[in-house]
């Protein structure tokens, strides 16, 4: 049997994640493999707690490395709790996205050493990394615009547009850095093109892990 594989989700506010995950899922559950589909910061109930710490706006003042904290202390319980089981079970997981968030948001976006997130990561996850990770990529105004249409702004689509350049730029520096792993979908076409591009990556994968 071939092993479970960890699939995530990447993209500024407005891009599309959702979308996109409902197509993976289907796609993945389509060709017979167990799925779980989860989110970060959350997927646990300690996680959701801190998720509603860090997106709600009750703490504006919160100091940048009590978020990076906070966002690792999640994902500990996450795949402890959640992710390793499931994929020692045989399950794939997809989840809404994962690490490569925190080096975007408070790595490039808050002005984080990336070595003291690389620390972190390697504590927390050992040598746990996605297998595939798709990243919807568009202008920050575009995504922002999108992402007011949907609901009231939470502490990070409140933040201002020059550090969601530089979460773009961030994401953007990561895939470059790790070409097997990322996927970059133009997230700023129609959704047909761009669900065209989702299932095309997926189905990809998906034979190449047959």
């Amino acid at each position: 049997m071939n092993s479970p594989c960890f699939i995530t989700v990447e993209g500024i506010e407005g891009a599309g994640k959702s979308t996109c995950l409902d197509l993976i899922e289907q796609r993945i559950r389509n060709s017979g493999h167990e799925l779980l589909v989860t989110r970060e910061p959350g997927g646990t109930a300690l996680g959701e707690d801190l998720r509603s710490l860090l997106l709600g706006h009750r703490h504006e003042g919160m100091a940048d490395d009590t978020e990076l904290l906070l966002m690792f202390a999640a994902r500990a319980e996450h795949l402890h709790a959640r992710i390793a089981p499931a994929l020692a079970a045989g399950s794939w997981v997809l989840c809404d996205r994962f690490t490569d968030a925190t080096y975007a948001y408070q790595g490039y976006g808050r002005g984080i050493d990336q070595e003291r997130i690389a620390t972190l990561e390697n504590w927390v996850q050992g040598d746990r990394r996605p297998d595939l990770t798709l990243l919807m990529d568009l202008p920050v105004e575009m995504g922002l615009e999108r992402a007011g249409k949907r609901s009231t702004p939470d502490r990070f689509e409140s933040q201002a547009l020059a550090f969601f350049e530089r979460v773009r730029a961030g994401y953007l520096s990561l895939a470059a850095a790790e070409p097997d792993r990322f996927r970059v979908i133009d997230a700023a076409q129609p959704l047909a093109q761009v669900s065209a591009q989702v299932v095309s990556v997926v189905d990809a994968f998906l034979q190449e892990k047959t």
